[in-house]
C-alpha cells in the first residue's frame, strides 16, 4: 500500500476540524443544546446491553508508579492474566483474555483508543535478550479516562476480525465546559533489584577459595559475587500538566508529560516525552466532532542479555562466569576475561545500544443525530511511528584471556534497524432504534470498518574496521488489509430480556481465496430479579437485581499472523473460533456486594500450522533443524491443522465492608482459570522457535508444554542414579536417598531418560484481591496477585554448571559449589545441564503488588482546588519457591508459544514512588 493514504487521512482530519469551526461560527445559536449529542468516540462499551463479559478500570484504579496501560490493569480485570516479561525500565508487557486462542499469530487483544486501532507492536530490531518493549508504553496513563475490556468475542462484533482475541477499550479524558482548569503533577521513584541469585563461593576446610576445578585459588584471589558490580538502585522522575476547559459549544484539553527511568543495571535508562490535544466540538443540535492527536518521543538506553547464540550481555556473561576473577577494569583501562562470555561490566560501560520512537495517534469522529431515534457515528484514525535501533560493539571487547597469554578480542560490530508501521482505520456505525409497543424495543446496528496497515523494516550490520568495514542491508516491506462489516439487531422486552443477534463479514486479503467470511454471533440476558416470582418468593431481600446471560459468537481470521505478511500462503483459509459463555450477575445484601461469574468454552479450528517437525535436542540453535513454523529460516509449507480448545470460568466479587459518609473499605476479588488443549494435529509435535527446544505443541497438550528429557525412574516412579540408587529431590539437587550406599561409578548422578512433557507455563489459575480504604482525606489501597500451577524453565541455573562448548565450565550456580565442597559427586554437573526434566521448577507465586497512600488537601486558597499527595510501592514482595530471580518474568518477551523461560533476564524490580498532584 503507497504512503497517500496518510496524506489523506491527515487531510481529511485538519478539514473536518476546519469545518467544525466554520460550523461552529454559523450555530453559535444552538449552544445550548451542546450536551443533547452522545460522544461515541468516548461512549461505554456495550456491557450495559448484557450478554457478554466485560470489565471497567476507571483512572482513579490508576496509580501514576504503573506509567503504563498494562501494568494498570495487572489483578484489576478477572479473565485477563498479564505479565511483565522484564525488569527493565520500559520492558514489555503480555496479555492474554481467556488464553491463547492461536499457534502462529499474535494472541494479545485488540487495543482501541477513542475508537480506533492501535498497534501494540513488540520489535526487536536489536539482540536484547528478551527485553523488547511494546508500543503501549507510548501512551501516557494521565490522558486516560478509563479502560474497557471486553473479555469475548461475542462483544467485539464493531471491530471486526482484529478483536477475536478480546477487547481492550481505552477513553482519554476530554475538557468540560467554564473557566480552565490546570492540573500539575510530579513524582520521584527509586527502583532497586528484589533479590539476587546465590552464587557459587566454594571454599576448602582451610577457608581457601576453590577453582573450578577444586584446587584453591592463589594466595590473594576470591570468588566474586558480580551482581554487586551489575546491579544498582535506580531513579527516576516523572511530571505532567494539563489544561482543560470549554466556550460556548467548545471543550479542549492540552496535556504534556515527561517520564525518566534509569534500569537497575547501570547504564540502563528510559525516557519518554508525549502530547496530546483533544478538542470536542458541538456543530449543532444534532451534529458533533471530536479532533485529537497523540504525540509521543522515547529513547532507551539497553544493556544487552544477549543469549546462547551471542557472546555477550550483562547477566548472560555473569552467570556463564567463572566468577573466581575480579571483572572490574585493570589499571590500564582494560577489562579482565577469563570466561566463555563477555565481562559484563565492559558490555555496560562499552557497547552502546540504542531505540529511538516517534509516534503519532490521530483521529476525528463524527457523531451525528438527525432525528432522535437515529445515530450516526464515523471516525477516522492513523497511528503511525517509527522505531530506529542501534548496536555497537567496540573494537577491541576481550572476548577470552587466559592467564599469562595474549587476549582474543572482537572486532567492531555495528547493527542497526528501522521499523515504520502505519495503521489507517476507518470505521462508521449507524443506529436506529424505535419502541415496537409499550414493552418492546428494538435497536438496529449496521456497520463496517476498512483498516490498512503497512509496515517496512530496514536492517543493517557488519564487522570490520572503518576503512574495511563490511556490511548487509536488506529491507522487508508489507502489508496487512481487512474489510469487515456488521448488523446487528437488539430486542428490549421491559428492560427485563434482552435479545441480540448479529453478523460479520470480513474479507482478508492476504490469503490466496480472499472471499468473503461470514460469522454469526447471539446473546441473550433476562434480569429475574424483574419477575413477580423473584419477589414472590422473596429472592430480592438476598438477590435485589440477578441477571442470567448468554452468548454464542463466531469469528475467525488471522489476529496477527507474521507469516501472512510476507507470503500468501496457498491453499490455506482463515482459522475460525466458536465460543460460548454462560453467566450470571448478581447483587446481594442490598447492594452491597456484586457477583460476576462467567463460564466459557472457545474452540479455534482449522489452525494455521508449519507442515514439518524437528527433533529435539541440546543446543538452541542446532544448524538445518526446521522450526515448523516456515519463517525462521524461509518458508515451509503452510496448511489447516488442528484444533486448539480453551475452557475456564472468571469470577469477581466486590463488596463494600464499609459504606459511611467519612469511611469506606471495598473488597474485590478476582478469579479466573483456564484450561488449553491442543487437538488433531498432523504433526507429532512442532517446536516454537528460539525456546531452546523445549516449547512445543503436541496433540492433547497444553500450547507451548515443555519437552525433554526426563529423569531415569524405577518401575514405581522413583528417580535413579546411574548406579540404580533412587534418589530424593532435596532443596533444589537430588540426593541418596540411602546415604549408606555403596562406593560404586555413578553414585549419586542422576541419569536421563527418554523425551516426554516435562512440564506446563500454562497456569491453573489466576486471582487478585485488592483492598481500598478511604478515611476521611486519607486514600490507602493494597493489592496482592497470585498466579498459581505455572512451570518455569530455570536456563539460568542451568548454564551456571555447564560447559558452553569452550571447554570452560560457568560454575557460577551454588550446586557447583555443592560438587566442589564434596556434598555432591562430580559426575553431578556433567550430567545434569542434560536432563531437561531437573530445571523446571515451580512457578507460582503470591505478590504484593502493589500498595499505596494518599491524602487530599483542599486549600482555602480560591485559586487551588485541591492537592494530593501519594506515597506508593509496586512489586514490593513475592512469596514463591523459585530458586531464580523472579517467576514471572519470560526471555522469550512476549512471543505466544513461549512462556516460562527464564534465561538471564533483567528481573522485575521493587519500585517506591512519592508524587504530588495540584489542581487550580
Amino acid at each position: 500500500m503507497n504512503h497517500w493514504y496518510a496524506s489523506l487521512s491527515i487531510g481529511l482530519l485538519f478539514s473536518i476540524l476546519l469545518i467544525a469551526q466554520t460550523a461552529t461560527a454559523q450555530q453559535a445559536s444552538n449552544s445550548s443544546s451542546a450536551s443533547s449529542v452522545a460522544d461515541a468516540s468516548n461512549a461505554k462499551s456495550q456491557s450495559g446491553q448484557w450478554g457478554y463479559a466485560a470489565a471497567s478500570v476507571d483512572s482513579t484504579d490508576m496509580t501514576p508508579i504503573a506509567f503504563s496501560v498494562n501494568r494498570a490493569l495487572q489483578g484489576n480485570v478477572a479473565g485477563a492474566y498479564v505479565t511483565q516479561n522484564s525488569g527493565n525500565p520500559a520492558g514489555g508487557m503480555s496479555m492474554q483474555l481467556r488464553g491463547p486462542s492461536t499457534i502462529l499469530g499474535d494472541t494479545t487483544p485488540l487495543y482501541v483508543l477513542d475508537g480506533i486501532p492501535i498497534s501494540n507492536a513488540s520489535r526487536e530490531l536489536i539482540d536484547l535478550g528478551g527485553g523488547s518493549q511494546n508500543r503501549l508504553i507510548d501512551l501516557a496513563l494521565h490522558d486516560i479516562e478509563r479502560i474497557d475490556v471486553v473479555r469475548g468475542a461475542a462483544g467485539a462484533v464493531r471491530y471486526g476480525p482484529r478483536a477475536n482475541n478480546g477487547v481492550v477499550e481505552i477513553f482519554t479524558k476530554q475538557g468540560t465546559s467554564g473557566t480552565p482548569r490546570v492540573t500539575f503533577s510530579t513524582r520521584a521513584q527509586t527502583e532497586s533489584v528484589r533479590s539476587t541469585l546465590d552464587v557459587n563461593m566454594a571454599q576448602n576446610a582451610q577457608g581457601q577459595y576453590l577453582d573450578n576445578d577444586g584446587n584453591p585459588l592463589p594466595e590473594g584471589e576470591r570468588r566474586w559475587d558480580w551482581q554487586d558490580f551489575i546491579f544498582d538502585r535506580a531513579y527516576g522522575t516523572e511530571q505532567a500538566l494539563s489544561i482543560s476547559g470549554g466556550f460556548g459549544d467548545t471543550r479542549y484539553r492540552a496535556s504534556g508529560s515527561h517520564f525518566s527511568n534509569q534500569g537497575i543495571i547501570e547504564g540502563n535508562h528510559f525516557r519518554r516525552i508525549n502530547g496530546r490535544l483533544r478538542i470536542d466540538q458541538q456543530l449543532t443540535d444534532w451534529a458533533a466532532l471530536t479532533g485529537s492527536a497523540t504525540y509521543a518521543s522515547s529513547n532507551t538506553q539497553d544493556i544487552p542479555n544477549g543469549g546462547l547464540n551471542q557472546p555477550y550481555g550483562a547477566l548472560t556473561g555473569f552467570v556463564a562466569g567463572p566468577n573466581t576473577f575480579d571483572p572490574r577494569p585493570n589499571v590500564d583501562g582494560s577489562f579482565p576475561n577469563q570466561g566463555p562470555r563477555l565481562n559484563p561490566l565492559e558490555v555496560m560501560e562499552r557497547f552502546d545500544f540504542t531505540q529511538e520512537t516517534d509516534r503519532f495517534i490521530g483521529s476525528a469522529a463524527l457523531n451525528l443525530r438527525p432525528t432522535e431515534n437515529l445515530t450516526v457515528d464515523y471516525v477516522l484514525g492513523l497511528d503511525t511511528y517509527t522505531q530506529d535501533a542501534t548496536a555497537i560493539i567496540p573494537s577491541g571487547t576481550i572476548l577470552f584471556q587466559p592467564p599469562n597469554a595474549p587476549a582474543d578480542t572482537l572486532q567492531r560490530s555495528e547493527r542497526g534497524g528501522t521499523y515504520t508501521q502505519q495503521l489507517i482505520s476507518s470505521t462508521l456505525d449507524v443506529s436506529y432504534s424505535t419502541d415496537l409497543s409499550s414493552t418492546l424495543r428494538s435497536t438496529t446496528l449496521i456497520g463496517g470498518s476498512v483498516q490498512f496497515e503497512t509496515s517496512t523494516t530496514e536492517t543493517e550490520g557488519g564487522v570490520g574496521t572503518p576503512e574495511d568495514f563490511f556490511s548487509s542491508p536488506r529491507r522487508s516491506d508489507t502489508d496487512y488489509d481487512v474489510y469487515s462489516g456488521f448488523v446487528q439487531e437488539t430486542l428490549t422486552w421491559k428492560d427485563r430480556l434482552v435479545v441480540t443477534g448479529g453478523l460479520q463479514v470480513a474479507t482478508y486479503p492476504s490469503f490466496e481465496d480472499n472471499g468473503a467470511s461470514f460469522y454469526p454471533s447471539a446473546r441473550l440476558a433476562h434480569r429475574l430479579s424483574e419477575l413477580q416470582f423473584w419477589s414472590g418468593a422473596g429472592l430480592n431481600r438476598l438477590f435485589p437485581r440477578f441477571t442470567l446471560r448468554s452468548a454464542l459468537s463466531f469469528s475467525g481470521g488471522p489476529a496477527s499472523v507474521v507469516p501472512f505478511y510476507r507470503a500468501v500462503p496457498e491453499g490455506v483459509t482463515p482459522e475460525r473460533q466458536r465460543e460460548v459463555e454462560i453467566g450470571a450477575d448478581a447483587h446481594l445484601f442490598t447492594d452491597r456486594v456484586a457477583v460476576e461469574a462467567t463460564y466459557y468454552r472457545q474452540r479455534t479450528s482449522d489452525l494455521v500450522v508449519g507442515e514439518s517437525s524437528t527433533r529435539p535436542g541440546l543446543d538452541p540453535t542446532p544448524s538445518g533443524s526446521s522450526t515448523g513454523f516456515g519463517f525462521d529460516s524461509g518458508f515451509s509449507p503452510f496448511t489447516n491443522a488442528g484444533t486448539l480448545i480453551n475452557r475456564g470460568i472468571e469470577l469477581s466479587v466486590q463488596a463494600q465492608v464499609v459504606d459511611r459518609a467519612r469511611t469506606n473499605w471495598t473488597t474485590t476479588i478476582n478469579f479466573s482459570r483456564n484450561r488449553n488443549e491442543v487437538r488433531d494435529l498432523a504433526e507429532d509435535r512442532i517446536y516454537f522457535p528460539r525456546s531452546f527446544e523445549q516449547s512445543v505443541v503436541i496433540d492433547g497438550e497444553a500450547l507451548g508444554v515443555f519437552y525433554g528429557a526426563t529423569f531415569r525412574r524405577d518401575a514405581e516412579g522413583n528417580v535413579l542414579d546411574v548406579a540404580g540408587n533412587v534418589l530424593v529431590e532435596d532443596d533444589g539437587v537430588w540426593r541418596l536417598r540411602d546415604p549408606s550406599a555403596p562406593e560404586e561409578q555413578g553414585r549419586g548422578v542422576p541419569s536421563s531418560s527418554a523425551f516426554e512433557v516435562i512440564g506446563d507455563p500454562n497456569p491453573d489459575f489466576v486471582a487478585s484481591w485488592i483492598n481500598e480504604v478511604g478515611i476521611r482525606n486519607f486514600d490507602l489501597r493494597m493489592q496482592w496477585d497470585a498466579v498459581v500451577g505455572h512451570d518455569v524453565s530455570n536456563f539460568t541455573q542451568r548454564l551456571g554448571i555447564r560447559s558452553l562448548g569452550t571447554g570452560i565450565i560457568s560454575g557460577t550456580s551454588p550446586i557447583y559449589e555443592r560438587v566442589l565442597e564434596e556434598e555432591l559427586p562430580m559426575g553431578y554437573v556433567v550430567s545434569a545441564p542434560l536432563i531437561d526434566e531437573h530445571w523446571i521448577e515451580d512457578g507460582s507465586f503470591l505478590k504484593l503488588r502493589e500498595v499505596s497512600a494518599a491524602y487530599t488537601l483542599r486549600p482555602a486558597a480560591a485559586r487551588i482546588e485541591r492537592v494530593r499527595l501519594t506515597l506508593a510501592a509496586r512489586n514490593v514482595l513475592s512469596i514463591d519457591g523459585y530458586s531464580g530471580y523472579d517467576p514471572e518474568i519470560n526471555v522469550a518477551g512476549q512471543r505466544t508459544g513461549v512462556r516460562g523461560l527464564d534465561f538471564a533476564e533483567v528481573p522485575i524490580p521493587r519500585t517506591f514512588s512519592l508524587g504530588i498532584t495540584a489542581v487550580f
